[in-house]
């Protein structure tokens, strides 16, 4: 274009130093040629400007990204110190059934929960954000070369699909800390908490439907009958959504005359509460709890017919 510009100024000089050589029609035309084309070339300079300009603000989101990345990663290697609280639970436990004709055996099985525990937290965080992450960092790489080769608009659709990855790989490492310890319990409170978490369920088991309703106030419990009821609800849960199989969860909590009342009760296979299980170590680890914090867990399940679960714990403690 800067070519055909120059070419139109040297036609329209030669028309300018004699126009009894050309006809009015090619003069006009001469004129017109070398306006339009001067307008052209100041429109595509423009619009380079204009692309600069977006390239080295790309060039900037970039490196911002890559410090996301970094920020990711740190994140992602913290979650070991989150373990920690997961074995300071099962060293409770064991105190819990000192003296209990089930210590030898319960004993064994909370070794080999901790560590079925800890292989599906390495299999949880290899499969989810450690693989995302790592193919983030060489989708940057990817973003690069495409805004070398194929240009602005290629690497900023590259960067929209780059961006979901990332936050995909973040939300992962929420959901399994979450899991592990909800910070939430020691900010909101067990009625705020136990509401993110069982919506947090419900969003990551599209098929399973989850409801939860709190009667009475709202009001913060000690911390320590705080985490113990949130653990007795969330171990109530996941039985419901790993061994019952269950399509449908109810939970439900009230606070009335100093007492915390729950209730989780699922549609799932249910079982025979007269016939014991091998796996019952759950169970048996749940009743531990309540009768710590002096209370009651009654169980009441139906082959085919879901399992309810009650549990009443005196608030002043």
């Amino acid at each position: 274009l800067e070519i055909q510009t120059r070419l139109s100024r040297q036609r329209l000089a030669e028309v300018s130093k004699d126009f009894s050589l050309y006809s009015e029609e090619e003069i006009r035309e001469a004129y017109e040629k070398a306006h339009e084309l001067h307008m052209e070339l100041a429109m595509i300079r423009e619009r380079e400007k204009q692309l600069r300009l977006r390239r080295d603000e790309l060039e900037r989101r970039l490196v911002g990204l890559k410090e996301t990345i970094e920020r990711a990663e740190h994140l992602v290697g913290q979650i070991t110190v989150v373990l920690d609280y997961l074995n300071s639970d099962f060293r409770q436990v064991g105190e819990f059934i000192e003296g209990a004709k089930q210590k030898q055996e319960f004993g064994l099985k909370i070794i080999e929960a901790q560590e079925e525990e800890r292989k599906r937290l390495s299999r949880e965080i290899h499969d989810g954000p450690a693989q995302t992450l790592a193919h983030a960092i060489l989708r940057s790489d990817f973003i690069e070369k495409v805004l070398k080769d194929r240009g602005i608009e290629a690497a900023i659709a590259e960067i929209r699909d780059f961006k979901k990855m990332v936050r995909s790989a973040l939300y992962e490492v929420r959901r399994i800390i979450y899991d592990l310890r909800p910070m939430a319990l020691d900010d909101l409170g067990l009625i705020p908490t136990l509401r993110k978490y069982l919506q947090t369920i419900e969003d990551y088991n599209r098929e399973i439907a989850v409801s939860f309703v709190h009667i009475g106030e709202e009001v913060r419990l000690p911390a320590r009958m705080e985490v113990a009821v949130f653990r007795l609800v969330q171990e109530s849960v996941q039985n419901a959504l790993k061994h019952a199989e269950a399509t449908e969860i109810q939970v439900r909590t009230e606070m009335n005359n100093n007492q915390l009342f729950v209730m989780v009760k699922d549609n799932g296979k249910g079982f025979d509460t007269t016939v014991k299980k091998e796996n019952a170590f759950g169970l048996i680890g749940m009743k531990e709890r309540v009768e710590l914090l002096e209370g009651t867990l009654t169980i009441r399940s139906k082959i085919g017919f879901g399992t309810t679960i009650f549990i009443r714990i005196p608030l002043n403690v």
